[in-house]
């Protein structure tokens, strides 16, 4: 049954009206949960009738002889999860069939024997009154609440007091999870280590499973073993811009978890989001403005450049030390779902948290610098007193980021491209220059996520600006006409000669490599000097048409 607010049939048993009623089927059910009552006296009732409602009607409304209709009636009773009948038996019937209280009780469905003396009004009327009374004081208990969550905002408090409040009132563990921030505020309040590490284990599983329930909006409460007994958990999102930023975990470890815990956790996810809310405003103003002073600081204008090196004292960053940029790029695999306001809200919400773990790995490994965002990517300048074990320093940092990254965001393809490292805040621009050369030339060159501008190779010299037309010229008199003789022929003589040299002119290598007979390789081969007027014999041909071959994937 799902959550519901009212009381519960054994409450309800314990009404001064209910003195002579007994319960007769169901016993189970004891602790369902009646929300609101109902009369019987339509044999569609069912039609109308509400989950959580007691339903309550004479044994006239059964049918005396027929017990499949009486079955029929209660297994449909469970389906719509009413929270119980009463059934006044005398003076219809004698007593209810044992074939229809076993089947009841088979369904952990209660029956009541309602005492033939109690009108079913004055029972509808004591369960209503009932019913408003814990409702309104449930009501007032949770004002309490909500009024100490505004006075820890307003007083500017943090989360922690927020999660020990939660864990005052509901008398449980509680755990507070934020993924934006890798934070985890914890209350278990004293429980033995053993147990307090199968609930954290159990809130990991929560997140590792592929079952897509840590995405959803809206409560999850489910029956799960700890410690070898089965009890009830709830982990409550916290959603914020239609995202879920994390969750409020607690178990029903110490007490029973109802309705007025449901309430709290509610209201505390809602405080929660507005500090994360305040806290994520802050964090984009921190960023624009880094953003900012890194434009400024790769500027070609040379008076904002000079106004961000007047002001980079502010962010710790010395004008002789080394400095060297890099600039990473992100995919969402959802890319192509929903509308483009959803996709760029749900990116700007992932480069604020690359942003956060970013500085999080620059703290823990002692790095200066800044971080800041652009469009799909971001950008990080990383400064160094001493020109010693840059790379060593650099490739930590990288892989830490990378692996880091990859385990919280399994739905994002992450590139990293790194520039050279230049002596003085001045040259950052050169840096940052070749950072996106190297974006440019991996995408031709390897599918490896993190690449250095060092490890171009020869692509350093051939991915400078200045050479474009130079390279188009002796693309054109070397490996051009062979290109356009494929399109027009609809031949393979590029890629023979790419086997070529993957193979180093092994013409049964690539006579497997490309499914081909060996003499249809021979006859490309001499069909690539025909063409080209090069011969792969001649070394420096061989040179210049495997450099062709680097500019093709280059243009």
């Amino acid at each position: 049954m799902s959550r519901q607010n009212g009381i519960t049939i054994e409450d309800m048993l314990g009404l001064e009206v209910m003195e002579k009623c007994r319960l007769i089927a169901g016993f189970r059910g004891i602790n369902n949960t009646i929300s609101r009552v109902n009369i019987a006296a339509d044999p569609d009732i069912f039609d109308w009738v509400q989950e959580g409602e007691l339903l309550l009607t004479t044994a006239y409304f059964f049918e005396k002889d027929d017990i499949k209709g009486q079955k029929k009636l209660i297994k449909e009773a469970s389906r719509k999860q009413l929270a119980g009948i009463g059934i006044k038996v005398i003076p219809y019937l004698d007593a209810l069939p044992d074939e229809v209280i076993d089947y009841a009780e088979e369904l952990n469905f209660p029956l009541i024997d309602i005492h033939y003396s109690i009108p079913l009004s004055d029972v509808m009327m004591a369960v209503f009154k009932e019913i408003f009374n814990k409702q309104a004081s449930l009501l007032e208990r949770i004002e309490k609440v909500h009024e100490r969550f505004m006075e820890i905002m307003l007083e500017g408090q943090g989360l922690e007091e927020v999660v020990q409040v939660v864990h005052e009132y509901v008398r449980n563990p509680v755990v507070l999870n934020l993924k934006h921030s890798n934070e985890v505020i914890t209350q278990f309040n004293g429980l033995k280590d053993g147990l307090v590490d199968e609930l954290l284990q159990d809130m990991k599983g929560f997140y590792d499973s592929n079952d897509g329930r840590s995405e959803l909006k809206k409560l999850d409460e489910d029956r799960i073993l700890v410690n070898g007994k089965f009890i009830t958990r709830m982990v409550m999102p916290i959603v914020l811009k239609n995202n879920v930023y994390g969750h409020i975990f607690t178990w029903s470890i110490t007490s029973p978890l109802g309705g007025f815990d449901l309430s709290i956790i509610e209201s505390a996810s809602t405080t929660i989001a507005l500090s994360v809310l305040q806290q994520l405003s802050v964090r984009e103003v921190e960023i624009r403005y880094r953003s900012e002073f890194f434009e400024d600081l790769i500027s070609a204008d040379s008076k904002r450049k000079t106004k961000a090196l007047e002001r980079a004292y502010y962010f710790n960053l010395k004008p002789n030390n080394y400095y060297v940029t890099e600039v990473m790029s992100f995919k969402l695999k959802f890319e192509e779902e929903g509308d483009d306001e959803y996709f760029f809200e749900c990116l700007k919400d992932y480069a604020n948290c690359v942003v956060m773990m970013t500085e999080e790995i620059m703290d823990y490994l002692n790095l200066n610098g800044i971080v800041s965002t652009k469009l799909n990517g971001i950008q990080i300048l990383l400064g160094f007193e001493e020109e010693d074990n840059i790379g060593n320093r650099l490739k930590e940092f990288n892989d830490r980021l990378y692996k880091a990254l990859k385990e919280r965001f399994k739905n994002m393809e992450i590139r990293i491209r790194v520039g050279r490292v230049y002596k003085g805040l001045e040259k950052v621009n050169k840096s940052f220059s070749d950072a996106l050369k190297t974006i440019r030339m991996g995408k031709a060159l390897t599918n490896k996520e993190i690449v250095t501008f060092n490890e171009l190779g020869i692509f350093k010299i051939l991915c400078q600006d200045y050479l474009t037309d130079e390279l188009e010229d002796f693309y054109n008199s070397t490996l051009k006409p062979l290109a356009d003789y494929d399109e027009k022929k609809s031949t393979e003589l590029v890629k023979t000669l790419e086997a070529y040299f993957k193979f180093n002119g092994n013409l049964t290598r690539m006579s497997e490599h490309l499914y081909t007979h060996y003499n249809t390789i021979l006859y490309r081969v001499n069909r690539i000097k025909e063409i080209t007027g090069m011969d792969l014999e001649n070394p420096n041909d061989r040179l210049n048409l495997e450099i062709a071959l680097k500019i093709k994937e280059l243009l």
